[in-house]
């Protein structure tokens, strides 16, 4: 399958579960950020296989988010590189620190 299959799978997935009528954007967005601290835990452990699992897990709670607050995740993927691919900064201890303007 291709993304947009994949995204209208995850989709179709959580529809079929009532995902959309039961949960709120807030419950959808903490369960988001369980899923970052599984991609933090995996890296700190280096276990490549729940790296991948994690980051997965991170797409389908976007995507599910995406489908809640009636946006596209390509309009806001695009909307974000726009303002990034501006950005100017440094690499400091490992990580990009972006310039205050």
């Amino acid at each position: 399958m291709n993304y947009s299959e994949l995204e209208s799978a995850v989709e179709q997935w959580a529809e079929d579960r009532g995902i959309f009528d039961k949960a709120t954007a807030l419950k959808q967005a903490l369960k988001t950020q369980e899923e970052v601290t599984e991609l933090v835990n995996a890296i700190v452990d280096n276990d490549f296989d729940e790296i991948q699992d994690a980051m997965g897990d991170i797409l389908v709670t976007l995507i599910i988010q995406a489908k809640m607050q009636k946006v596209s995740l390509e309009v806001c993927l695009e909307g974000a590189y726009n303002i990034i691919s501006k950005r100017t900064g440094k690499m400091v201890n490992g990580q990009f620190v972006k310039d205050e303007h």
